[in-house]
């Protein structure tokens, strides 16, 4: 599911805030954040969107 009706779950979230924190992101992203949180890649791959959304919003606000 896509836009407003999709839900993420806690640790997508949590992973996204984290990777949204660090100032010098790891690379590659995605297998850090499934080893580091126990995500799927598909959770893996929906958290760096969000902390990409969280960082761009943060740029905007800030």
């Amino acid at each position: 599911m896509t836009g407003a009706d999709h839900e993420h779950s806690e640790s997508v979230l949590v992973a996204a805030r984290w990777l949204a924190d660090q100032s010098n992101p790891p690379h590659p992203i995605v297998p850090e954040l499934r080893s580091r949180f126990g995500l799927g890649a598909l959770e893996a791959c929906e958290a760096a969107a969000l902390a990409r959304r969280f960082r761009t919003c943060r740029q905007a606000f800030a």
